[in-house]
Formats: structure tokens, sequence, C-alpha cells
């Protein structure tokens, strides 16, 4: 059995009949050391601070981690006030209980809808992004890399409720209603789909996007428009898994390195010598990346019932996820293996999204050094299939597989019992599955009249029968039985 993960396809593949330079979304970072608030009475328990490692740090917030909370690097989405006033083109239930609500309610409202954490020093914005002293909101790495389990926050945790396509959509049209301007995003996203899940985003071709109006220095170039863009959702990785990783992204062609993660700044308003400057900065949020540790399970475990699974996972998930020693580290292994697109089995869309030299203009740009960091990667830019990824905090990463289209572990465990359609809580979190706490249909389900659901609700669904959506695949668990797939899933929750 072989437990591979995270990377995204979406919806069916549409082609952009625009390509428009478009926001910030992380790229492909990461390994942990996670501090997690503990839970309170709020919907999602902030996180107060990251201390950068070293001695004489406690205490204070990482250099890196304060520079992604305080620091715009693209121009702002939005301002206080249409913030302040999304909850008035809600539907008609939500905005009824908005409109009876206090403005401190309506803003904890606003978040849970959007997938949005309140700030450590301000509750009333929000960690994923940074507002200025004139209110301006603008986005960072942390909207899709600063998620909540069961209410607590956790740096690098992969943000599975982070609505863009909905927030966006609603941004737009309460600048509408105030007669403000629209910025990138709000013009982007009427060209270029941002996600059709919750959770998840387009965010492989927003590269690719990006990258088309400009040279390897990364100065502006004049282009035409792609049309043929395979539009697909991807679901964010935990930043912690960087210090293992020796690349990034689900087919592991890109090397690490901190300009790689400056990709998703290509805004026009953004030249070379911005990306220079900036140079700095992103070391240390590549420290503060690579710093971060995996979350440890909370809850109790059987122990008797982890030590037969922590055998069974050696013979059949070692080969591909590595090995795993709490006590001693510098023990663990991690092969970063890529399996063969036929052997995993699992949807292909985000596989065969890229060419060749989409992946190696990427690598020969000032991102990837002229070329230098993937010198020794050229089979990455053909790759076989997707990087196995490691396991370390797989208990809080839910959802799994590349495309994020298995809600729990325990229906990774159990491929025919996969739902169809899972629709997930604000911040709940099932424990005896390991995963998010779901309604599971048979098919996507009608709005209340009969009709389709509104494009908000409706997002809020993930419909593996769409492409690129498919949950199929990875069913090495098979050849386990019950007691052996028991047995797995609690070692899995010590990782």
């Amino acid at each position: 059995m072989r437990v591979l993960r995270r990377a995204r396809p979406t919806g069916s593949p549409r082609v952009a009949r625009v390509v428009v330079c478009l926001a910030f979304v992380s790229a492909w970072p990461a390994a942990v050391v996670t501090v997690a608030a503990p839970a309170t009475d709020t919907p999602q328990a902030v996180v107060a601070a990251v201390a950068e490692p070293g001695p004489g740090t406690a205490g204070r917030r990482a250099p890196g981690l304060d520079l992604l909370l305080s620091r715009p690097y693209l121009p702002p989405d939005l301002d206080q006030g249409v913030f302040d006033e999304l909850w008035t083109v809600w539907e008609e239930r939500a905005r009824s209980r908005a409109e009876r609500a206090s403005p401190e309610e309506r803003r904890r409202l606003a978040m849970e809808r959007y997938g949005l954490t309140p700030h450590p020093d301000d509750p009333s914005r929000s960690m994923q992004y940074v507002v200025d002293a004139t209110g301006a909101w603008t986005m960072s790495c942390l909207a899709c890399h600063q998620g909540q389990v069961d209410g607590r926050a956790i740096p690098g945790l992969p943000n599975a409720g982070y609505a863009l396509e909905t927030l966006t959509e609603e941004v737009r049209l309460v600048k509408l209603k105030q007669r403000k301007a629209f910025g990138h995003m709000d013009m982007g996203s009427l060209f270029l789909p941002l996600g059709t899940t919750n959770g998840t985003t387009n965010a492989v071709m927003f590269g690719v996007a990006l990258m088309r109006h400009r040279a390897p220095d990364l100065s502006i170039v004049q282009r035409p428009p792609r049309f043929d863009l395979v539009h697909h959702d991807m679901d964010a990785p935990p930043w912690w898994h960087y210090r293992k990783r020796r690349s990034l992204y689900a087919d592991g062609f890109a090397a690490k390195g901190h300009r790689i993660l400056m990709q998703f700044l290509l805004v026009k308003e953004n030249g070379p010598d911005k990306f220079r400057a900036w140079e700095d900065d992103f070391r240390a949020i590549e420290r503060w990346i690579g710093s971060l540790e995996p979350p440890r399970w909370p809850w109790a475990v059987d122990t008797a019932r982890a030590d037969r699974g922590r055998g069974l996972f050696l013979r059949h998930c070692a080969d591909c996820h590595g090995t795993y020693d709490a006590a001693d580290p510098t023990r663990e292994t991690y092969p970063d293996r890529i399996v063969d697109i036929a052997e995993v089995g699992t949807d292909r869309v985000r596989f065969d999204a890229l060419s060749p030299r989409e992946r190696g203009e990427l690598n020969a740009s000032w991102f990837g050094h002229m070329g230098e960091d993937a010198a020794t990667m050229k089979d990455r830019e053909s790759p076989a299939g997707y990087v196995a990824p490691p396991l370390d905090g797989v208990w809080a990463s839910a959802p799994y597989l590349h495309n994020g289209s298995v809600p729990t572990l325990w229906h990774l465990l159990h491929p025919a019992a996969r739902p169809a359609v899972w629709k997930r809580t604000a911040t709940g979190y099932d424990r005896d599955r390991v995963g998010l706490e779901v309604e599971a249909f048979a098919a996507m389900p009608a709005a209340a009249d009969g009709g389709s659901l509104a494009p908000a609700e409706r997002r809020r669904h993930f419909d593996t029968s769409k492409p690129g959506k498919r949950a199929s695949g990875h069913d090495f668990p098979d050849v386990l039985d019950e007691d052996d797939k028991a047995a797995v899933l609690e070692y899995l929750k010590t990782l």
C-alpha cells in the first residue's frame, strides 16, 4: 500500500480566452515546525507566535512569518469597506443572519465563509491577507498555506477551506455597488478560473499564465495570449514537507529555493528590480518554511495497534513514502520517488497539463537561477508520474491524493468507499476516520427549489465526477484486511 497524496486537478479542463496576470498563491514548499494554539471558543484559534530556530529567540515571531503577515508584495485585492459589506451580496438566508448580527459577528461569519483565520495581533483581520493602516487587504502566501484543524490554526497547513473564487466574485459585486475600481484578481478571474471547489486553486495554470509574458530575466514581454491552457485545481501541500523534498510540485520538476517561492508575484506592477530587492525577504521566508515541523496528533493513540500498523507500513508503504522515527529523526528516510502514473492510477489531468517545455522554461528562468538549480533534475521535466510525498503530519493535512479528492485517511485506505460527492463542515475534524468532517452524497445535490446550487454553495461540494477531480487510484490498500487497515490508520496518527 502506498499513500500518495496532494496535488490537485480541478473541474473540467477549460480553455483560457485571455491570459491575465493573476494574484498570489504560494508554490510548493515545505517542512514543519508548527505551533498550534490551543482550541478556544472562537471558530479558529490563532497562533500567537512562531520562533525562528536557534538560541535566544524564544517567544519571538520568526522573521519569515512576520514578513508574510505584515508586508504586501502585490497590489491590494480589496479594502476594509468592501470586506465589511460582503455580507450584503450573500444568498438570502446567510444575508438575513448577517443583517441581524453585530459587526464583529458579521466579520466572523465572513471569515468562516471564505476560509480565513483571525490574525494573531488583531482578530478582526485575517492571517491570509496583509491589512495595512489604510485598510487595504493584500493576499499573501498564507492564503493557501495557513489552515486549521479542529479550530486550531497551524502555520504551513494547507487551507482546505479557502474559498478564493467565491470571495473574488463577491468582492467584485460589492465593488460594483460601491463604484470602486477592479483590481488584478477581479479582472483576471473573469478569464482564468481560480478554483472550482473551496480549498483548491488553479495554481499550476496561474504559473503558466504569469510566465507567459516574461523573459527568462523576468522583464515583461508582449506575447499573444494562450488559448490551450488545461485548467485544473490543485490542493496546496503542507509546508513542513519542504525540508525533506528536493523539489517542488506534485510531479517534482522544480528545484527548491527562495526564488521559486516568488513565482506568483508576477503581476505587471512587479518588475525584475522588485524581485531582486525582495530576495532577502524570501530567504527569510524560506528559512521559516524550512524550520516548520509536523504537528503532533493531540488525542489518544492505541499504541499496541499503532505498533502493529508500523510493521505493515514498513512492508507496504515505506518504499515510496519513507520511514519515520519520532525518537531519532536522523534515522528517518525519504526516497523522493516518482510513481508511474499507470501504477498509481490517480487522476492524470494534472500530469498531462504541463509540457516538458513549460517545466523547462520555469527552471531556466531567474526563478531557477537560469537553470542552475535544476541542473541535475532534467529527468523531472518529463516525469513518469507523481511524487510520493512524505507523510509527516499526514493526519492534519486532509484531504488526500494529489488532487485532494479523498476527505479522510479511512477513505484513502478504503478505495471502494470513497464518496462521489462530499461537503466538509467549516472547522470539524473526524477523529475516527482521521480527516475532514464531511457529509457524503451519491451525486451533486440540487437546490431546495430543485434547480442547481448557487455557485458559492456548489463550491462547498467536491464532485469527483468532474475531470481532474477523480478520487480513483491509489488502491494499494486493497491488499490489506480490515484489521490491517485499522492498524495502519492508527500508525498514521503518530507520524
